[in-house]
């Protein structure tokens, strides 16, 4: 039986009852519904299609799940604060949530990017499985404790791609000197092998590469992609990303607020965000594929592929970077230790699972 059912029923049942002792019929007193404002401030341009539309989406949805109880509002990039003044926004308490890529964080502590995506780290389906089912969402709680936060994952990307440069790179020197649009220990990354990182917010980029104020950028895949329009001004798109293997987005909130929560609309609130992480994740799978074939067959972009030079110095790179972020802190080191050995558990399985899968399904049907 539904819920909206049992209650009707239950209503009109007491309805006809007769209170003792006294002989009258009274009516079911209504059930009082609480109710919560929440106030939610995104890094993504609004209606920008993919990150965007999903914020949007998450946000539309719980107030739809709580039928109204949660009264919610939602302001893009820009709209009420910049893309990067979000965090701040949230842990003083000025709205009650966020939705963004923790790893824009890393300033505040390196832990932060482990929350959404390292180089050379977890694929989505990883990442997720270490936040639900091991030790992900516990050290996820920690680090965000330390500024007032509580975080869940609201939406994935899956595998990224490596990045539009205006430029052929051959190897690991053609990166010296390159002013990169690349946040999160990514952008570390590629400072060890002479470039020089920016961090903008997605917003800004596209003005800035076609400036030329930045030499390269990442941002996410085809689908997202395609709609920055990079391919005007950098036809030189790169895979497979190292910095952004997989991961996922936050849904930052006042720690607060959500201990103030009703057990009711805490559920909901989760529900609803992980709804949307396996929502966006599929819709990016569905539409990378045809979004990268309208980009190369219609407006002449060129695909390559990292060279295993190449990546083997983004692997090298990524161990400094590794070492200099465990001697952050003992958190830091808790939550690299955590991660690494989860990977490992799971991606020994992976391999002789999916991917040993894929790769014999792709060699046999030539794909």
């Amino acid at each position: 039986m539904s819920r909206r059912k049992f209650l009707k029923t239950g209503a009109a049942g007491l309805a006809g009852a007769s209170v003792a002792g006294t002989g009258l019929i009274t009516s079911a007193p209504a059930i009082a519904q609480e109710k919560t404002k929440l106030t939610v401030v995104s890094t993504w341009p609004r209606d920008f299609p993919g990150l965007g539309i999903s914020a949007q989406r998450l946000v539309a949805r719980i107030g739809e799940l709580s039928e109204g109880s949660i009264e919610t509002e939602y302001f893009a990039a820009g709209e009420r604060v910049g893309a990067f003044d979000s965090f701040d926004e949230v842990a003083s308490g000025n709205a009650q949530a966020y939705i963004a890529a923790d790893y824009y964080w890393k300033g505040k502590h390196p832990a932060w990017a482990y929350f959404t995506s390292v180089p050379m780290g977890m694929t989505t389906t990883e990442w997720t499985a270490w936040i639900n089912f091991k030790d992900g969402q516990a050290l996820w709680d920690e680090v965000a404790s330390e500024f007032g936060l509580k975080c869940l994952p609201c939406g994935a990307t899956g595998t990224q791609m490596g990045g539009w440069f205006n430029k052929e790179i051959e190897s690991a020197d053609d990166l010296k000197g390159l002013k990169m649009r690349i946040p999160g220990l990514g952008g570390d990354v590629m400072a060890k092998l002479g470039a020089s990182p920016v961090s903008l917010p997605g917003g800004q980029i596209y003005e800035n590469l076609v400036s030329g104020s930045i030499d390269a950028t990442e941002w996410v895949g085809p689908y997202n992609d395609y709609f920055m329009k990079f391919y005007e001004a950098a036809k030189f798109y790169y895979y497979p990303g190292f910095h952004e293997p997989g991961g996922g987005l936050s849904f930052g909130m006042n720690k607060e607020f959500w201990d103030g929560l009703s057990d009711t609309h805490k559920a909901i609130i989760t529900a609803a965000c992980q709804e949307e992480h396996s929502h966006q994740y599929h819709e990016t799978v569905a539409n990378n594929g045809v979004f990268l074939a309208r980009m190369i067959n219609e407006n002449g972009v060129e695909l390559k592929e990292f060279n295993d030079d190449i990546y083997d110095s983004f692997a090298e790179a990524s161990v400094e970077v590794f070492e200099e972020t465990r001697d952050h802190s003992a958190l830091a080191a808790k939550v690299h230790d955590n991660f690494t050995e989860a990977l490992t558990e799971m991606g020994g399985w992976m391999k002789i699972a999916e991917i040993a899968f894929s790769n014999q399904r792709n060699r046999i049907l030539d794909i």
